[in-house]
């Protein structure tokens, strides 16, 4: 008899339908997978038939083919283990249900119980585009599922229980549709403890509203690694689309947290020195994401970036130009995307006190340049502000005077956001910082006088067109806090200020 049952599978972060086809005749007993499965999805004829003979049903003793439609594309992972027993048991005539409206994913034990599995908001998603109307997943997935509009999704805690609702016996209740708790929020790190520093948390903030890329140079214990974790509490808040993007990723790559529907914080990642270039950017035998795509449309922090290998490094320079990672193998090319702001941090020399106004440098010359050129100018250029932390002063410290705290700036930054948002309403730009090369003309008019100030600073600093677009586009940013349309000889200025601690350290 022949029999078949829908699933989904994921290619990259997209869902696309899987048909599983269950084929059982006469023959010598025998169990074969085909449609090019994985090693997870072969192994998985193992556990279907355990958990067919242990959920009190009767396993064929014939000889039973699944067929995975379409074959022409790999099928990765355990989510096939329950339409496969579901194949099966409509193959031999145990269940007699219409399956057509309905999608099956999900991992089984050996004894019946499903297993959570990754990527479910992709291929609920997929479902829906598809004309499923329901969709049965474990119910530790629930929550991912439950964001998905115009669809059921039904938590399933044991085969037992799936096979009740199909035949009747004893339904089970569609999964409350998701809504935002505001308790899952993490607790971030406050503005209000960084003491002094007013030109580093000036340039934070407007990194934040621009989502440019920022290089903290200082010596150790001047606060970069301080600074930087406390980037994502005056980040502007996240759409409900880049919230869905973020949320796919960390789905596929396991990263989500059980109980998570969206993500409603924007992602920090900090990486080890240590994490290879694949960990950064994605890639393996099967396709995962890596470190830059994890942060989408969050923070990608490096600290100690010369401790960085140099491959890992160089591999930034193209995802911080396209905003996405291309990863091809012989069965399959996957794209993640991973818009993300870099804030880097790194010491001036090997002891860390090269230039600092106190402590004695102990690094030779020749030992400086060897530090700091691990770090390339093409990736340098890619950095749209580079700032000095200077050490923090006694009396600052000692200051019984408090910061301004994360929740004033993250208003400003707000503020400023939404002047970007009406100015690029109907197009793809989300931010300044994104702004095309094509387009710069366009959204940055400058004044007179600002344009005199650049073509002075593009002559004598012997900057590349790169360089001249990102100190536009952060001038776009100073202009917009300053609430004014036209970039002015002061935004240029401050802007050029923070392009210029390159030529200190890497032109000597």
């Amino acid at each position: 008899m022949f029999a078949a049952v829908n699933s989904m599978g994921l290619l990259g972060i997209d869902g696309f339908m899987v048909q599983v086809e269950a084929d059982i005749s006469k023959g010598l007993p025998g169990f074969d997978v085909v449609g090019l499965p994985d090693a997870a999805v072969r192994e998985s004829r193992d556990r279907v038939r355990a958990a067919i003979k242990n959920g009190g049903y009767q396993y064929p003793v014939s000889r039973i083919t699944i067929n995975m439609a379409p074959a022409n594309v790999r099928k990765v992972g355990s989510v096939y283990d329950l339409p496969l027993l579901l194949g099966i048991l409509k193959a031999s005539g145990q269940l007699e249900a219409d399956t057509d409206h309905m999608a099956f994913i999900g991992e089984l034990s050996l004894v019946g119980e499903l297993r959570p599995v990754t990527g479910v908001l992709s291929m609920v998603i997929a479902a829906r585009e598809n004309g499923i109307q329901e969709v049965f997943l474990p119910a530790e997935n629930a929550a991912e599922g439950a964001v998905v509009d115009g669809i059921r999704c039904y938590p399933v805690h044991t085969v037992t229980e799936l096979v009740s609702h199909l035949l009747g016996i004893q339904p089970l209740s569609p999964v409350e549709p998701w809504t935002p708790d505001p308790d899952q929020h993490t607790p971030v790190p406050d503005f209000a403890d960084v003491m002094g520093q007013p030109i580093a948390r000036r340039v934070m903030e407007i990194a934040a509203v621009g989502s440019h890329n920022v290089l903290l140079i200082g010596s150790p214990g001047a606060g970069k690694s301080m600074l930087a974790k406390r980037l994502p509490g005056i980040l502007p808040d996240m759409t409900a689309d880049e919230a869905l993007e973020a949320t796919k990723i960390h789905s596929v790559a396991d990263a989500l947290s059980a109980g998570t529907g969206l993500l409603q914080q924007r992602p920090f990642r900090s990486p080890h020195h240590t994490v290879s270039v694949a960990g950064l950017t994605g890639g393996g035998t099967t396709p995962r994401p890596g470190e830059v795509s994890l942060a989408h449309h969050g923070v990608l922090f490096l600290d100690e970036l010369p401790e960085f290998s140099r491959q890992s490094m160089e591999s930034l320079r193209q995802p911080l130009e396209d905003n996405k990672v291309t990863i091809s193998r012989v069965n399959a090319t996957v794209t993640y995307p991973c818009t993300f702001m870099l804030v880097a941090a790194m010491n001036p020399c090997p002891c860390g006190f090269y230039g600092h106004p106190s402590h004695p440098c102990t690094c030779s010359p020749q030992a400086v340049r060897r530090y700091l050129s691990r770090v390339s100018g093409p990736l340098l250029d890619r950095i749209d502000l580079h700032i000095e932390v200077p050490p923090v002063k006694f009396d600052e410290l000692a200051s019984k005077k408090k910061a301004e705290s994360s929740a004033d700036i993250r208003a400003r930054v707000n503020r400023a956001r939404e002047i970007q948002n009406r100015r690029f309403a109907g197009t793809d730009i989300t931010c300044n910082a994104h702004i095309p090369d094509s387009q710069i003309k366009k959204w940055c008019p400058v004044s007179e006088s600002g344009e005199q100030l650049l073509r002075d600073v593009f002559d004598k600093l012997g900057l590349s067109a790169r360089a001249y677009n990102r100190i536009l586009k952060v001038a776009r940013t100073i202009a917009d806090m300053d609430e004014q349309e036209i970039i002015d000889f002061a935004h240029i200025a401050e802007a050029v200020q923070y392009r210029s601690l390159d030529r200190k350290y890497w032109g000597e």
